[in-house]
């Protein structure tokens, strides 16, 4: 059973039904009966045509459902529109399905949680296991966005700047459970990128290549969180390093500068240092200044802080960080790393415990325990 072709006709599928005059939820539905049917049958039997034969089971169990409910009286009019023997059209409405899972009236976790249901083919257990919670919240919070999703017009035009905040969102939520959120969030972009002709989808997919391709040298055996700075270089990716690099180098020369276009300037340039100490931390800086002058976001300053630190001292640093919302999350680690280069280690360690206590997960607080109690450990020497 070829799961990666049955996920990747799903969107179509969906779409062809809901241009027929399916709402959403029940299209979405009848997809997702019609490929439990296909793992049932397609072992035994594959189908010549596989497009066409989901699109067939997906309407006829459309059907069945329709003719259990007693509110639908239109079912002699569907049978009527019943899709013809033969190959299915080859309209592909996956960026349709897109803009209409990413759709603004949705919230974030839900956006999300329906992409990966509809555009990607995860089942709700698989996305429940992702997010870590139980299957049935999952569901609700599924059941929720296609009723929303299920008002809205089909061709109504989308919003890209959305669509790649959804996809950004299930990127950052890396991985857990039976689903790589990270692995799937690049396919779905790249999936995009064969769809649209966009700047900013492009530098999406070089950002989250660049920084998946450190991915292995995160952590440590023991499951430690391992800085950028102390990483071992030897194990990042230099496949998934030049690929991104070359679809940065290729967007960038379009000469339409968008926001993930510079971060992931920033995070080639990180890949191209052989060392931590070889880093452009200047040029980084100036990407910095892009970033703000694209987003003027708090956690780009907060970032900038850092790199400013590393180009031009750790007190640089520091009157750079003076200026950021000091409530901001990892603020006060950010504070702590740089008061511990400017050689404060008593300020640093405070600080750091400070951080850890407001981590947002435990590998993030072992570690800057850890930070605290190493300069601890110092300071009594």
């Amino acid at each position: 059973m070829d799961e990666t072709l049955l996920r990747s006709l799903t969107p179509s599928v969906i779409g062809i039904l809901v241009r027929r005059g399916i709402d959403f939820a029940a299209a979405e539905d009848a997809v997702q009966d019609a490929l439990i049917e296909a793992v049932r049958v397609w072992p035994v039997d594959p189908p010549r045509d596989p497009k066409g034969w989901l699109t067939t089971v997906a309407w006829r169990r459309f059907l069945d459902a329709a003719r259990a409910d007693a509110a639908r009286r239109r079912r002699e009019d569907l049978v009527d529109e019943e899709p013809a023997p033969g190959p299915a059209p080859t309209v592909d409405d996956t960026l349709a399905l897109y803009f209409l899972c990413a759709h603004p009236s949705l919230t974030a976790s839900s956006a999300v949680a329906l992409t990966l249901r509809a555009v990607g083919g995860l089942t709700t257990r698989q996305i429940a296991h992702a997010y870590l919670v139980p299957e049935a919240t999952m569901a609700q919070r599924i059941s929720r966005a296609k009723r929303i999703v299920s008002e809205l017009r089909f061709d109504r035009p989308g919003d890209v700047a959305t669509v790649l905040r959804v996809l950004y969102l299930v990127f950052n939520e890396g991985y857990s459970g039976d689903v790589d959120l990270a692995a799937e969030a690049i396919r779905l972009t790249r999936q995009l990128a064969a769809t649209i002709d966009h700047p900013e989808v492009a530098g999406l997919l070089a950002l989250m290549l660049l920084h998946h391709a450190r991915r292995a040298a995160r952590t440590a055996p023991d499951g430690s969180l391992v800085p950028l700075a102390e990483q071992d270089r030897s194990r990042w990716d230099t496949r998934l390093i030049a690929e991104g690099v070359e679809i940065l180098q290729a967007v960038l020369a379009r000469d339409q500068l968008g926001e993930f276009q510079a971060q992931a300037a920033i995070a080639a340039l990180h890949a191209d240092a052989p060392t931590a100490a070889e880093t452009d931390w200047v040029q980084i800086v100036e990407w910095y200044d892009e970033l703000v002058r694209l987003t003027d976001s708090p956690v780009v300053r907060l970032n900038r802080a850092v790199a400013v630190g590393e180009a031009d001292g750790p007190r640089a640093g520091l009157r750079a960080l003076a200026a950021v919302d000091d409530t901001l999350p990892r603020y006060t680690a950010v504070a702590a790393y740089l008061h511990e280069r400017d050689g404060d280690l008593a300020t640093a360690a405070r600080r750091y415990a400070e951080a850890a206590r407001q981590a947002p997960n435990l590998a993030e607080r072992d570690h800057l325990t850890r930070q605290a109690a190493r300069l601890n450990a110092l300071g009594r020497r």
